[in-house]
């Protein structure tokens, strides 16, 4: 048996056992193995046995399929040892040797039912049911489930309902010893509720194959006696503490496997039989549909909590962002903010210092997205506002914000801005870009001036310095400020909108006041995207010189 280590382009490294004769990996959610990595093919890699030998075959994949650091062009055999490169995505092979026997074939001392066979006999109709013995039994198991039904329905945390659950089970089946697995996101099982009715809590009952044929494919084990059973000839916990009859049943419903119970105890205590783990399967029937109701109300509360505090957290980004700008005699200013999600990772602002003599203009764009970013960029608001009101120059205030940046985030976290302080008087503007989309200023004769790059962005480095540029706004000179939510919007042919486009737009309307300019660029946009969902925030700060 091979075991895979998957370490996928995005998630958590996971394990899969090979058990299938032929596993295809891709993105796609036909493949077998589906992995989330943007770059690799539908179908992109396939896996196989022959004769005892694993084989590795690029499905003509876009990426390609490596094998051991080299291109896999035909099907080539696979060891243990060996690492399989799919785009962004890993696999190492392990060699698992079988240690267990499966459970079908363990002769007398071991049942095994499908849990569909057990569910139709357990809801046979009670005309088909002769004797008053056994109508009274079948009387009597409907009468323990509608009251189950009931118990359970009234557990209000699924800690509770898993406790509730157990109670019943060792009301009505007098294990000695019992346990609940759920299945966590990545398919591996976590032992989340447990009980004794003395002496030590072993986990025996961990066989491997055990929890594939109960918890994959709906089947329902009683081992009557673990000592006989192979599985468990090498448990040493069934030798040391008697262990000898099990019960197993999967926690299933109708959108699949949630994990399994299992329940087990001595012979001179109590063998199970047949007719208990028909019960046991009912039970965890019900359990199933329980324990799913409580995992979905669970998560719409979260998502409620979590909704509820991503509209606090707009309210109060949107209360950092400008009101209104400011009033500077012989211009005209606008501005804006619209994220793609509830929060926003860009920020702008427009203030005067020096009693008017100076406007002072800064957007950002902070690395990430949604409500990490959001706490970025009102980081990035707070830091900067002393050495904006201390009335240093624009490259002194990015050096300071930069150091400050740097020291306080990981090096993933850094912020692109264009900073900028203007001169109303004289129409002069010193900037800095600190590796933002250039500014665009638009002359009143239709000439376009990009205002690029003048430093690195902000936080990426420990130590870095920034220069600073100067133009001169004259009559009619129009300088629009934007993050790139803007130009890199994509429509369903994934193509973006471009900074063409928008200067385009700029020069069409650039007659128009400043809010109905605005108005045009977001109408352009929403035509050209068609539908398509926006992946970043949209944010501007545009500035007009007046002719008169």
């Amino acid at each position: 048996m091979f075991r895979l280590h998957v370490t996928p382009a995005q998630g958590e490294p996971f394990d899969h056992v090979l058990d299938e004769s032929s596993l295809v990996i891709g993105r796609s959610s036909a493949s077998d193995l589906v992995l989330a990595d943007p770059f690799l093919s539908r179908c992109h890699t396939r896996l196989y046995l022959n004769g005892g030998t694993l084989f590795v075959e690029d499905l003509g994949s876009r990426n390609g399929t490596l094998l051991n650091g080299g291109q896999v062009t035909e099907p080539t055999a696979v060891k243990a040892g060996d690492v399989i490169k799919l785009s962004n995505s890993s696999i190492a092979v392990h060699s698992e040797p079988e240690t267990e026997a499966p459970l079908s074939g363990l002769g007398m001392h071991t049942v095994i039912r499908k849990v569909s066979d057990l569910v139709l006999d357990a809801t046979t109709d009670a005309t088909g049911i002769e004797g008053e013995e056994a109508l009274r039994r079948y009387a009597g198991r409907l009468k323990l489930l509608n009251e189950v039904h009931q118990a359970l329905a009234r557990s209000t945390s699924l800690g509770e309902l898993l406790d509730l659950i157990l109670d019943r089970v060792f009301d009505h089946l007098r294990p000695e010893q019992g346990a609940i697995f759920l299945k966590r996101p990545d398919g591996e099982l976590d032992r989340v509720a447990g009980r004794s009715l003395g002496g030590p809590d072993a986990d025996y009952f961990f066989s491997r194959s055990l929890v594939r044929e109960v918890t994959e494919k709906q089947i329902a084990a009683l081992v009557l006696d673990a000592r006989t059973d192979q599985r468990f000839a090498e448990a040493e916990s069934v030798r040391m503490f008697g262990v000898q009859s099990l019960l197993a049943a999967p926690l299933f419903d109708s959108e699949g496997s949630l994990g399994m119970i299992v329940l087990n105890s001595r012979l001179h205590t109590r063998q199970f039989n047949e007719e208990d783990l028909e019960l046991l399967v009912s039970l965890a029937a019900v359990a199933a549909l329980r324990i799913r109701n409580v995992a979905l109300a669970e998560e719409a509360a979260e998502r409620r909590r979590l909704e509820e505090e991503l509209a606090l957290a707009r309210r109060i980004q949107v209360a950092a962002l400008p009101r209104s700008l400011p009033e500077v005699p012989g211009y005209e200013l606008h501005g804006g903010n619209l994220p793609s999600r509830r929060v926003s990772g860009d920020y702008y602002e427009a203030l005067t210092r020096r009693d008017g003599r100076e406007c002072v203009l800064m957007i950002a764009d902070v690395s990430g997205k949604g409500l990490a970013a959001a706490l970025l960029a009102a980081t990035l608001e707070a830091l900067s506002a002393s050495p904006i009101q201390a009335g240093l120059p624009p490259e002194e205030i990015c050096v300071d914000l930069a150091r400050l940046l740097y020291a306080r985030t990981p090096p993933e976290k850094y912020a692109t801005a264009f900073l900028a302080v203007l001169e109303p008087a004289a129409g002069r503007l010193r900037y800095v870009n600190a590796g933002h989309n250039p500014g665009l200023l638009l002359r009143r004769s239709g000439e376009v001036e990009q205002l690029g790059a003048t430093g690195p962005p902000i936080g990426l480095l420990p130590a870095a310095r920034y220069g600073a540029a100067e133009v001169t706004l004259e009559a009619g000179d129009l300088l629009l400020l934007y993050t790139d939510g803007i130009t890199e919007a994509a429509n369903p042919d994934d193509e973006e909108f471009g900074l063409p486009r928008l200067i385009e737009t700029c020069l069409r309307h650039r007659g128009e006041t400043l809010r109905d300019l605005a108005q045009q660029i977001e109408g352009d946009l929403e035509r050209f995207i068609a539908g398509v969902p926006y992946v970043d925030d949209r944010t501007f700060v545009m500035v007009r010189r007046s002719i008169s």
